[in-house]
């Protein structure tokens, strides 16, 4: 059995493709008899809003024990790594103040990294960034790429956190005012590769990043299935992708009736996992990992046959 990750161990894990990924011991006992995870393979980051207003779950897992149930949860059904996020990204979502997202999250993250799942924020402000990866956080998901708070770029450099960057045009209360694109691929290909330059700039190194298209941020309808369809665009770019669909609204519709509650969109999610698999992204981010975790298991069994 494989020896809990050191927070080094977990951070290059995250974000270097070429290194063995260390499996922390409750998820090495879920795929006993499937091995270790090897570097070509997909992660499952799972969803852990403890939020009251999300677009999916909010309120769900508000409370610290709420919280770490639905995260055990989480990694059963096949996570591999929790996504911990005290703010809502929904559209036209206020901000929170610093202190209710620091109370809501780091004692979350505290005792998911004592028990040894890889932990991941979902965080804009680089206080609770910097408080989290103290405490063992492996990876900071930032939906603004580092915009949103100057200081980000110099916590991640400093820290050597793997480091997610999101494609971001502004605000929740803003960003569909922004959703105007002439090719919009293109220009979020762009976008994405001049914000990953201004990192690297400032300290990041380009071995602890991991690039988001950003689905559903000043992007609608039909902008996103642009951007799943150039993928390979993304991918050129030469870093790990993460795609994160995920309930999204842009799935309203697709493989469950129009209207429906947003986890009925979940199948349309693990197709898109699939999808995502295939291409060689390195993670997908969902609400429920049960469906992603089944078609990558039996994509992974299809492809080791034919290997």
């Amino acid at each position: 059995m494989s020896d809990l990750p050191t927070r080094r161990s977990r951070r290059l894990a995250a974000t270097d493709l070429r290194a063995p990924e260390p499996v922390p011991e409750v998820v090495v006992r879920r795929r006993r008899d499937r091995g270790a995870p090897t570097p070509e393979r997909t992660r499952v980051m799972g969803i852990l809003n403890v939020t009251p207003d999300s677009f999916s779950d909010g309120g769900l897992h508000l409370g610290i024990d709420a919280a770490l149930a639905h995260a055990r949860e989480l990694v059963a059904a096949g996570a591999d790594i929790i996504d911990v996020g005290g703010e809502s990204t929904r559209p036209g979502a206020d901000r929170v103040p610093l202190a209710v997202e620091q109370e809501r999250v780091l004692p979350v993250v505290r005792q998911l990294v004592a028990e040894g799942i890889v932990v991941s924020v979902d965080t804009m402000n680089a206080d609770t960034a910097e408080r989290s990866v103290e405490l063992g956080a492996a990876i900071v998901n930032d939906v603004s790429g580092g915009l949103a708070d100057p200081d980000m770029a110099r916590v991640v450099a400093s820290t050597g956190t793997g480091f997610v960057v999101m494609h971001w045009r502004g605000h929740s209360d803003r960003m569909y005012r922004d959703a105007v694109y002439e090719h919009a691929v293109d220009e979020v290909r762009r976008e994405v590769e001049m914000r990953v330059a201004e990192l690297i700039v400032l300290g990041v190194r380009q071995e602890q990043v991991v690039i988001d298209p950003g689905l559903g941020f000043a992007k609608q309808g039909v902008q996103n299935w642009e951007i799943l369809a150039g993928y390979e665009r993304f991918a050129s770019i030469g870093l790990p992708v993460l795609v994160a669909a995920s309930r999204k609204r842009f799935l309203d519709g697709v493989g469950s009736p129009v209207g429906a509650p947003p986890k009925d969109r979940d199948l349309a999610t693990a197709a898109i996992s699939l999808l995502s698999a295939e291409r060689g992204a390195w993670g997908v981010r969902v609400h429920d990992p049960a469906p992603t975790r089944a078609v990558l298991d039996v994509w992974e069994a299809w492809r080791a046959a034919r290997s």
